[in-house]
């Protein structure tokens, strides 16, 4: 990876900063985008100290400009671009019945249409050097999880977005790869939106019990350096994949109940 140039939304911490520094370690230039340039600059001071170059640019990845700002902006620093981590993501916790359509159309245009967005503008520039195109998607892309309508619709959007990408690009040498982490440690849950639109605050789930952001990155990086096409992590991640093929009614009704049990779920 060694002056290669890697591009991450979401960087500001979690999965998106685990694999900045993860890249950094190896010697290659990093590009961190996030909204929060607080947050930004201290993942940027860390790769700093590792002796890596880094450009941090405030982007929101569901507003075109900044995503055309963000390739443009590396462009002007490194050149190039070698590798895209689409992991820039929010999800959320409603009854789709109780659901404001606001929050559903905001989860879209943040999971889903800004990783078209920052493919869009980086594209011409990867296929150069036949790079590497990723999205940090969910088990939720395989497998719609209740009270979770619209994450799960943004990443089977996503999946569907990718996986037509990667067929139209067979002779061209481009690898594009779809991350399922499964539940991991991080702060996607804090951040999740209500029905209302308002932020949830406080984690449903056990977040030590949780796979966390440094192996997920750990993964991620091995698996755009053997160039896979899926990346499906965790035990129970893989399992309900399988079953959801064979046997989806059985797979949704686990499903329920498992989500039914989280602390005051919406689910009844």
């Amino acid at each position: 990876m060694k002056n290669k140039v890697v591009i991450i939304t979401g960087a500001s911490s979690g999965i998106g900063k685990a694999c900045a520094i993860a890249y950094a370690n190896k010697g290659a230039n990093i590009v961190i985008a996030a909204r929060n340039v607080e947050k930004l600059n201290i993942v940027a001071e860390k790769i700093k100290k590792i002796g890596a170059e880094v450009l941090s640019v405030r982007c929101d990845v569901s507003v075109k400009e900044d995503c055309k700002n963000l390739i443009e902006q590396t462009i002007t620093k490194f050149g190039r671009v070698d590798v895209l981590i689409n992991n820039a993501g929010i999800s959320m916790r409603a009854i789709f019945n109780d659901m404001e359509l606001d929050v559903m159309e905001k989860i879209m245009a943040i999971n889903f249409f800004g990783t078209v967005y920052c493919t869009k503008y980086a594209l011409p520039h990867i296929l150069k050097n036949k790079g590497s195109v990723v999205g940090v998607s969910s088990i939720a892309g395989y497998v719609g999880l209740p009270a979770r309508t619209g994450y799960s619709a943004s990443k089977y959007a996503m999946q569907g977005f990718l996986d037509a990408l990667r067929t139209e690009n067979l002779k061209t040498g481009l690898h594009v790869m779809v991350a399922c982490p499964g539940f991991t440690a991080s702060n996607i849950r804090n951040t999740a939106l209500s029905s209302d639109g308002s932020i949830q605050g406080e984690t449903p789930r056990d977040e030590a019990k949780m796979m966390t952001a440094e192996q997920v990155a750990e993964y991620i990086v091995k698996g755009i350096e053997k160039k896979k096409r899926t990346l499906v992590l965790t035990s129970q991640g893989k399992l309900v994949v399988l079953l959801s093929k064979f046997f989806p009614r059985f797979v949704e009704k686990q499903v329920f109940d498992h989500m039914a049990k989280e602390p005051d779920s919406p689910i009844k």
